[in-house]
Parts: C-alpha cells; structure tokens; sequence
C-alpha cells in the first residue's frame, strides 16, 4: 500500500533547504577542525556515570524503606500517594549523579555532592507540594540524609578512582618518575606521536618547555588534553608535594579557598562550645586525676612556633613524671605515668589546646607545631620551612594522620611535604577528610603515639 505524502508548502520546502544547508555548513566546519590536528574523543560521561548509578540506586530505594517506614509508624492513610513519592526518591540521587558526571571538577567531591544533592531533594519537594500530594516532612528529613550521604561517598570514591590514561614525555628521569607514580602511564619518546589517546600528558619544565615542543603541546592542550608538570601528578597521588619542585608561588588560592580561609576561625570557636559540655568534665577528671598520683602540675607547658612565626605557650595534660624530659616513647615507658598511656592514646592530653584555639593560637587542624630548636633546624636547613606559618597550628592535620611522629629534622622535612600539601589543597572537604581519619585512628589505635 503506498502512503500518502501530503503537499509541501513553499514555506516548508524552504525550511528543508535551510536546514539542509546548516548540515552541510556544520560538517565541513567540523572536517576543517579536525584536518586541522582536532580529534574527536569519546567523553568520559557515561564512564564516570556507570560508576554513580549504582551507589545513587541504593541511596535512593535506602530513602524509600526510610520513608515508607515513616509512613508506616504514623499510621497515615495516604498509601497511594506513596508509589509517586518514592518513585521522586528514587530519582534525585539519580539526576545528581548524571549533573556530577557531566562536571570536570572532581576537586571538591564532599561539598559538591552535598549542596547538590540538598538542591535536588529541596526541588523534589517542591515538586510534591506543587502536585498537592499529600507527604510527610518528617519521613523526607529522615530520608535526605541517606541520599545526601550515599553520594558524597559515591563522588569520593570517583574522585580517587584512577581511570585516566597518563603520558609521560620522556626525559633523563622520566622512568624514575614513571616508577613514582605508577599507574597506566606510558612514557612517550617521539614528539611526533599521537597524544590523542589520552587524558592527562606529563612533562618536565626545564626538557619540554622549549620550542621543539611547544607547538606539539599546544595542539594537545586544544584537543582538551590536560598538560601539568609531573610533579602535580604525584602530589595529587601521593598527597604530599615535591619538596625539591615546591616554589611558593604554588600557593595561589582560589576565591573559595580564600572565603573558607576567613570562615575557618569561626567554626574553630563554634565547636570549641559546643564541645565544651563534654571536654570541660571529661578534663577536669583528668587534671584531678594526674593531681592525685602525681601532684603538681597538671598541665605541661612548652614553647612553640605558631603562625607567622611567632612563638606561643602550648598547653597539654602532663601525662609524665615529673622531671622527664620529652622525645619518642613507647607503651612500656617508664616515664608515662600509670593510666595515662590510655590518655596519650585516645590523645586526651592534647584537650587543653582547646584553650590555645578560644586564644587564637592554634586551629582544630593544621600543621602540628613544633618546639623551637626543631623549628630552627629546619627554618636553616630549608627556606620553604617557613611557608607552614601561613596558617594556624593544629591539634590534628594532614601530615600528622599521613606521616605522624616525627623524631629528627630530616624527618620534620619529610613530614614537611604533607604539610604543603595541606596549604595548597586547604578546603572544607579536606579538613573534613582530615576530621573523619582522626575520628578513626582514635576509635582503632592505628597511629596513635
């Protein structure tokens, strides 16, 4: 049977020539890009969305049983309502995890995934009440913390997923460096060769910063290729910086670290008091408690450097007899005072500092300050030394949870590398990464000392 084609009007066989036209218009701008050096290269969207849809799933059906069970408890009578509820829960983390992939950013995964879940699931709200379905706002507050939860540890787990193809142009060290940072990295001799293929190329400034490479590099830049000293690559792996590569002109922050720079010493303070209801027993007993075996004092006092390099009073529990000079110890010491390893070990000592913090001394975290003679060594046997004075000292920080204790200068340097990574990379997300591997040394022992 033939179908019947109805007659095309002048206007719309004017619409079909135009339309034709801006085809052909937009291949051959695409054929001139790509004879050009261009590529086109599948996108990394659906790879890193595969990764979400799982986790987004059962953050979603988590906030279904949460909220049916809401629901359930109240004894309400609006269970056909509940199918279009859940169905909505069940796709906001979706949606954010599709607005996710599509980001290039991957630097700040905690926030990110946060306020973006907390804008879709108020969204889906307004959703419900603009249907005028009746809902429950309690079973959706107790719900929303499971999909916001479920997708700040899905962006996490993206964030270190090492999925990009590395290049490494080659030079007198490239495969020490290869070795360094490992991975699926290919060394690549040719300057001629196709880069194409992959995500991220790595060079060394002072062999391929010169005009035999540049315009091979700009051609990758524009492909959309990214193009770092090898260095950067390493520290992001690694989390420490390349002391010997480290120029203070790394620490360039961003307008957002800046505001979270100038937000930092009002939450110190603010946890300080709501803390204070459970620190300012719990120390009490213990300065009783060191007061009762081994008299006075109970606090022990010592000099440290601070930020911008000036010195102030710490304050700790003394957890040693009196008399004993500080440095290494181990559970058996004999200097510890009986019942006070337990006290080092859950790092109650360090609850006085929490003076240091109202004083504007010392931050909940930071780089660990360090006595005099040991800040001198190190201020002479390495200029950038003194970059760590940029910020407040801490009760806890990156390197302390990376290297922890350390016993001489030359490890102070090691342990110094942490510390710059922690003032380039200063943000909400790390100082929270920082909070929640603390909370688990404490809980497990693991690098306590």
């Amino acid at each position: 049977m033939q179908r019947h084609h109805p007659p095309s009007t002048p206007k719309a066989v004017a619409r079909g020539k135009a339309r034709r036209k801006r085809n052909r218009t937009s291949a051959r701008h695409l054929d001139n890009v790509l004879s050009k050096g261009a590529v086109i290269r599948p996108h990394k969207f659906f790879a890193d969305l595969r990764r979400l849809v799982v986790p987004a799933l059962i953050a979603g059906l988590l906030q279904c049983f949460v909220y049916a069970g809401v629901i359930l408890l109240a004894d309400r009578r609006d269970w056909g309502n509940l199918a279009v509820v859940c169905a909505l829960l069940m796709f906001m983390p979706l949606a954010a995890a599709i607005v996710i992939s599509g980001l290039r950013t991957r630097e700040f995964p905690f926030t990110l995934a946060a306020v973006l879940m907390g804008v879709v699931f108020n969204f889906g709200v307004v959703i419900l009440s603009a249907m005028r379905i009746p809902i429950s706002y309690t079973g959706l507050f107790l719900a929303a913390p499971f999909a916001i939860g479920g997708m700040i540890v899905a962006a996490t787990r993206l964030t270190r997923m090492a999925n990009e193809r590395l290049a490494l142009l080659d030079f007198p060290g490239a495969v020490r460096v290869a070795d360094v940072i490992g991975g699926d990295l290919t060394i690549v001799a040719e300057e001629k060769a196709d880069l194409s293929d992959f995500d991220r190329i790595l060079i060394d400034g002072e062999s391929h910063l010169t005009s035999r490479w540049n315009s091979h590099l700009t051609r990758a830049q524009m492909r959309g290729i990214l193009v770092q000293p090898w260095f950067f690559t390493k520290e992001e792996k690694w989390g420490r910086v390349d002391l010997e590569h480290f120029d203070i002109t790394h620490l360039a922050y961003r307008p957002t670290q800046i505001y979270y720079t100038r937000i930092k010493r009002f939450l110190d303070v603010l946890l300080v008091c709501l803390t204070v209801p459970v620190t300012a027993p719990l120390g009490a007993l213990i300065w009783l408690y060191i007061r009762a075996i081994d008299g006075k004092p109970g606090l022990f006092v010592q000099t440290r450097r601070g930020y911008g390099g000036n010195n102030f009073r710490m304050l700790k529990f003394r957890t040693m007899r009196r008399g004993s000079h500080g440095g290494a110890t181990d559970p058996a010491d004999n200097r510890i005072l009986p019942g006070c390893s337990v006290i080092r070990k859950l790092r109650l000592d360090e609850l006085p500092q929490l003076i240091n913090i109202v004083r504007g001394e010392m931050s909940w975290i930071g780089p660990r300050p360090v006595s005099l003679e040991i800040a001198r060594k190190c201020e002479a046997a390495s200029p950038v030394y003194t970059a760590r004075y940029l910020v407040l000292p801490g009760i806890t920080g990156w390197a302390q949870i990376q290297y922890g204790y350390a016993g001489d200068v030359e490890q102070e340097l090691e342990k110094l590398e942490y510390d710059l990574y922690y003032l380039k990379r200063i943000s909400l997300d790390l100082d929270l990464e920082i909070t929640f591997r603390t909370l688990r040394v404490l809980v497990t022992g693991t690098g306590a000392r």
